[in-house]
């Protein structure tokens, strides 16, 4: 009987298979790319506000301290967003008629919020807690970057969950004492693990184990 298929046809046959496999990992690794992109996460993508705020100048310049403006961070699971009032209680005094804070004013007069435009923003099945992470000893700077030297806040971080994980791993690497939580520009010790390890304890730290459970931060 004549062979049907030519010899070569299991070479094609191998070498589709490989290419199939090639083409799919490729495009898992494209889909990987494109979920860690600055396009998905919002990494240092500037957003637009209703008054460009500029934490630099109010934090940097004038060393105005995280809490005056959000209250709530050290109590609550939201840090919070300052009421006109707090805006006001400087600009009713200085550059009281700059046409740059006329929104300001309008919010204040008609007693209506500003509408802030979120920037860092976690999936709905997420929760996070601001309170727990202060009193544990994990500073602003660590997931919010150097906001003081923002002139308008972006997300440094990809606030994905392998972010997280990486600091629930290891907590010791990223703990500081609880007087440094608000300091910008706070360095780690060169002997960090060592100092972190005994914060950890001091601090009641949970173990990895229990920190990388799924209930720590969906519930």
């Amino acid at each position: 009987m004549a062979q049907i298929f030519h010899p070569s046809t299991n070479t094609i046959a191998r070498v589709s298979l490989f290419s199939g496999l090639f083409v799919a990992a490729f495009l898992l690794w494209i889909l990987a790319q494109w979920e860690r992109s600055s396009y998905v996460t919002g990494v240092d993508v500037e957003v637009e506000q209703v008054v460009q705020f500029s934490h630099k100048h109010h934090v940097a310049d004038d060393g105005i301290d995280c809490r005056y403006c959000h209250t709530s961070v050290e109590t609550s699971a939201f840090a919070g967003i300052p009421p006109t009032e707090t805006c006001m209680n400087c600009h009713s005094q200085i550059f009281h008629d700059s046409p740059y804070l006329q929104p300001v004013r309008e919010s204040y007069e008609n007693d209506r919020p500003l509408e802030w435009t979120r920037v860092h923003r976690l999936a709905d099945f997420v929760h996070f807690d601001h309170s727990i992470h202060v009193s544990k000893g994990v500073g602003c700077s660590t997931c919010h970057g150097r906001v003081d030297q923002m002139p308008s806040v972006r997300q440094t971080a990809s606030l994905l969950m392998e972010w997280c994980l990486e600091c629930h791993r290891q907590p010791a690497v990223y703990l500081r004492p609880r007087q440094e939580i608000f300091t910008m520009d706070w360095r780690p010790p060169a002997d960090q693990l060592a100092r972190g390890k005994d914060l950890a304890k001091e601090y009641n730290i949970r173990t990895p184990a229990e920190l990388t459970s799924c209930s720590i931060c969906h519930y």
